[in-house]
């Protein structure tokens, strides 16, 4: 049951960025990709520039059309599947995920990974605290994914919280009428999520408990 002084009832969270530290790993196979599907590597220098792009912004930089999204997203998260144990969880997550759980508050992942990929970094003990997994958005299908997602949990919108690090997330919680809280330690550079308006930011992980009202208290397997 959730806790009556708690604003949030549902939290949905983007993986990649958010949970996942998967930045590097995402770097370290883009070249890969622009050459089999012939759109322009990113360079060292372009990389701070990207993070404050949206995603129609970094497509034109890189000149990949979107009819190539699905095949080369597709083929990102089979490299990912392929090379998993190159990706983690940021520090402190699952302390952060249990406490929330412990506290009242049902969890759910909004994400175009997939609930394999997914499910295989959070690792079991974790993947058991989610109640809702909505996987493999396209591009620009995060705000159909959520709309779904919202209308099965049965929670009314002011009482659901999206939290992530790219500007589509920001734009999918608007379009639904949904609270949006940033994190500063994504994909996306703080200043552009700030430029959407988003009603929280995270500075860190442990920060997300602390500005709902909770404690932050380690797993019992972990004590």
């Amino acid at each position: 049951m959730t806790l009556p002084n708690l604003k949030y009832e549902l939290l949905i969270f983007d993986f990649d960025g958010t949970l996942a530290d998967s930045f590097e790993f995402f770097i370290a196979v883009f070249d890969r990709l622009a050459d089999r599907h012939g759109f322009r590597r990113i360079a060292g220098e372009d990389i701070n520039v990207l993070r404050g792009y949206d995603a129609r912004q970094i497509m034109e930089h890189v000149g990949i059309p979107l009819w190539k999204i699905p095949g080369v997203a597709h083929e990102f998260k089979t490299l990912m599947a392929k090379d998993i144990s190159r990706v983690a969880l940021f520090e402190g997550v699952s302390d952060m995920l249990h406490s929330l759980v412990a506290q009242g508050v049902r969890l759910a992942v909004l994400t175009s990974n997939s609930e394999s990929n997914v499910k295989a970094v959070l690792g079991p003990s974790n993947a058991a605290l989610i109640s809702q997994y909505e996987c493999g958005a396209a591009l620009f299908g995060k705000r159909s994914k959520l709309r779904r997602l919202v209308s099965a949990s049965g929670i009314a919108r002011h009482r659901i919280l999206c939290i992530g690090d790219e500007t589509r997330d920001a734009e999918a919680a608007r379009a639904e009428g949904i609270a949006f809280g940033a994190v500063s330690w994504g994909y996306t550079r703080l200043d552009a999520l700030q430029a959407k308006s988003p009603e929280l930011i995270f500075a860190s992980v442990s920060d997300i408990p602390h500005q709902l009202g909770m404690q932050c208290i380690q797993p019992p397997e972990e004590r």
